[in-house]
C-alpha cells in the first residue's frame, strides 16, 4: 500500500465517502483539465517570462541578417562537430556523476558504512570548487588531461553532488514498509533496490542528471582551460573574435534547442508518479544492510571520490599557496572582492529562489501541458553561456531600462536567469515528497489556494526550498562569464579576481582567491550536507 493511501485512510479503516472525496480532488489537483490557481499561475508566467528574456535578444540577433544566413550557420559542418562534442561531453559526465551520486547515496544512506555522516558531508564539498579551479588543478599536475577526458574528469568530480544530494535525500524520505514487503515476498536485496526502491529515486536521480547535463552545456571555464571545444567555448569565441552577433546568437540556439530536449526527455523519464508521505520524516528508519566483506570497499570507493574531488584541488592550491609571499598577495582586494562575492550571492539566492517557488510547485502538483510548458521555460536560460544571458541583459538595459546598466541589480537578475532551475528542481522534488492528500483536505476544509500554499504546501517543502536556496547561493559565488561582463564598476568578486589572475599567469596570486572562493562555499555546502544526513 502506497503512503498516500495509508494517509488517506489512517489505521487501514475503510472510508468509502471519504475515499471517494479524497480521489476525485486529488485528481482534479494532479490532472490535465484543472486550471492552475492564479495565486501560482501569474507569478510563475512572470517566472518564466523573465528567464525567457535571453530568447528575445537571441531572436533578434539570430534574424539580424536573415534567416537564411542563421541557418547557413546551424547547418555548418562545424556546428554539428560542436553539437556531437558538447552532447557526448554531456552524456559522459551524466553517466560518471550518476554512477557517483546514486552510490554514494546508497552507501551513506542505507547500509552500515562507518561514518556515514562524515562521508555524507564530503560528498556535498565539491559543490565548492568551481569547475575552472578543478579543471586547473588536474591540468597543472598532469597535463596529459587536457581535451575531452579533462574536461569530463573535472566536471564529473564538481557535479556528481548534484544527484547525491538529492538521492540521498530520496532514500531517506522513502517509506521503508515498501521495501520491506518485497523482501518478505522472497526478492533478495539487489531485486528489491531495482523493483522498489530505483523507481522510488527516479525522479530524484533524473533531475539531478538534468541539473548536471545543463550544467555542463553551460559550462565555460573547464573546458576553455581543457582547450575542448563545445558550444559555450565556440560562442565565446564568436563574440570576442567579431563585432557580428549573428553567429554567436544562432549558435545559441542550438543550446536552448538542446535544453528544451534535455527537458522534455527528464520529464519523460521521471514519469507521472509522486512518491508522498504524511509527516516530517519515515515513521521509522529503514534497516541498514550490513556491508560485510564489502566494507573495506565501500571505505574505499569514498575516500577514493573525497580525495579526487576535494583534496586534490586543496593540495593543489596548497602548494600554489606555499609558492606565493605576502608581497603577491593584496589581502584588502581580497576582503573586498569576499564581501562583494558574499552580497552579490545572497541577493541572487534571494531572487531565484522566489522566482521558483510558483514554477516548483506548478511542475510537482499539475499535470497539464501549460504546466509543462513553464518548467521548461524556467529551464530556458540554463543551458546558455553566462556571456549570452549577460548581453542579452545589456542589450535590455539599454534599451528600456538604461538606469540598470551597470548595476547591481542586472548582475543579479543573471544570476535568476542562469540558475532558476537549480532552484526549481530542489523546490519540485520538495513538493513531490509533501502529501498531496493534505492540501485536498485542507481545500475541503474551504481554505483558499493561498492560504494552502502558505499553512501547508510551503511548510512541509521548507526544508527542500531551504536547500535549493542554498546550492543556488553556491553556484552564485562561482558564476564567471556574467559576472565578469555584468559587474558594477570597480566591483570585483573572488571569482573574477581569481580568472584575472590565472589569465596572467599569476597562479600564487590567484591561489588566495581560489582558497577563499572555497572555503566560503565550503560553509553552505557543508550545512547542506548536514541537512541532509
Amino acid at each position: 500500500m502506497s503512503t498516500v493511501q495509508s494517509a488517506a485512510r489512517p489505521g487501514g479503516a475503510p472510508a468509502p465517502s471519504g475515499r471517494r472525496r479524497v480521489r476525485s480532488i486529488s485528481r482534479a489537483g494532479a490532472g490535465p483539465g484543472r486550471r492552475l490557481p492564479l495565486v501560482l499561475l501569474v507569478p510563475a508566467c512572470v517566472a518564466a517570462l523573465f528567464a525567457l528574456l535571453p530568447l528575445g535578444y537571441l531572436a533578434v540577433r539570430a534574424l539580424e541578417r536573415g534567416p537564411g544566413y542563421a541557418w547557413d550557420v546551424v547547418a555548418d559542418e562545424r556546428t554539428l562537430q560542436l553539437l556531437g562534442r558538447s552532447l557526448g561531453l554531456a552524456a559522459v559526465v551524466v553517466a560518471a556523476c550518476l554512477v557517483l551520486g546514486v552510490s554514494l547515496a546508497w552507501l551513506t544512506a542505507r547500509t552500515t558504512l562507518p561514518a556515514a555522516r562524515a562521508w555524507s558531508v564530503l560528498a556535498t564539498l565539491p559543490l565548492a570548487v568551481p569547475s575552472y579551479v578543478a579543471a586547473f588543478a588536474w591540468l597543472a599536475a598532469v597535463p596529459e588531461t587536457s581535451g575531452f577526458a579533462g574536461a569530463a574528469l573535472a566536471l564529473t568530480l564538481v557535479s556528481f553532488p548534484y544527484v547525491h544530494l538529492p538521492v540521498a535525500a530520496a532514500l531517506r524520505g522513502i517509506d521503508p514498509a515498501q521495501e520491506e514487503a518485497a523482501r518478505s515476498l522472497g526478492h533478495g536485496p539487489l531485486r528489491t533496490f531495482l523493483r522498489v526502491t530505483l523507481p522510488q529515486l527516479r525522479p530524484a536521480a533524473a533531475g539531478g542528471a538534468l541539473l548536471v547535463a545543463l550544467y555542463v552545456l553551460s559550462d565555460f571555464g573547464a573546458v576553455s582551460l581543457m582547450r575542448y571545444d563545445t558550444f559555450t567555448r565556440a560562442i565565446h569565441t564568436s563574440y570576442r573574435a567579431s563585432f557580428d552577433r549573428t553567429p554567436a546568437a544562432a549558435l545559441s540556439v542550438v543550446l536552448v534547442l538542446m535544453t528544451v530536449a534535455l527537458v522534455a526527455a527528464e520529464a519523460r523519464t521521471r514519469g507521472r508518479a509522486g512518491h508522498a508521505r504524511t509527516g516530517g520524516g519515515t515513521a521509522r528508519p529503514a534497516t541498514p544492510v550490513p556491508l560485510r566483506r564489502w566494507r573495506v570497499p565501500a571505505l574505499a570507493w569514498c575516500a577514493a571520490v573525497a580525495a579526487a574531488a576535494v583534496a586534490f584541488p586543496l593540495a593543489t592550491l596548497g602548494y600554489w599557496l606555499a609558492v606565493g609571499t605576502s608581497a603577491t598577495w593584496d589581502l584588502d582586494a581580497l576582503a573586498r572582492a569576499a564581501a562583494s562575492t558574499l552580497g552579490v550571492a545572497a541577493a541572487g539566492a534571494a531572487l531565484t529562489t522566489l522566482l521558483a517557488l510558483p514554477v516548483g510547485v506548478i511542475a510537482a502538483r499539475h499535470r497539464s501541458r501549460g504546466a509543462r510548458l513553464l518548467e521548461q521555460a524556467a529551464y530556458a536560460g540554463h543551458a546558455l553561456p553566462g556571456i549570452t544571458v549577460a548581453l542579452s541583459l545589456v542589450f535590455f538595459a539599454v534599451r528600456y531600462a538604461y538606469p540598470l546598466y551597470q548595476q547591481l541589480p542586472l548582475l543579479v537578475c543573471a544570476y535568476a536567469v542562469l540558475f532558476l532551475p537549480v532552484a526549481v528542481a530542489a523546490t519540485r522534488a520538495a513538493v513531490l515528497q509533501a502529501p498531496p492528500v493534505l492540501e485536498d483536505v485542507a481545500r475541503s476544509l474551504g481554505r483558499s489556494p493561498l492560504r494552502v500554499l502558505r499553512e501547508v504546501t510551503l511548510p512541509l517543502a521548507a526544508p527542500g526550498v531551504a536547500a535549493g536556496a542554498a546550492l543556488t547561493f553556491v553556484v552564485c559565488m562561482k558564476e564567471l562569464p556574467a559576472t565578469l561582463l555584468l559587474r558594477p564598476t570597480g566591483m570585483d568578486t573572488l571569482a573574477t579576481r581569481l580568472w584575472t589572475e590565472t589569465g596572467a599567469g599569476s597562479f600564487a596570486a590567484a591561489a588566495p582567491y581560489a582558497a577563499a572562493l572555497i572555503l566560503l562555499a565550503a560553509v553552505p555546502s557543508y550545512l547542506l550536507g548536514r541537512h541532509r544526513t
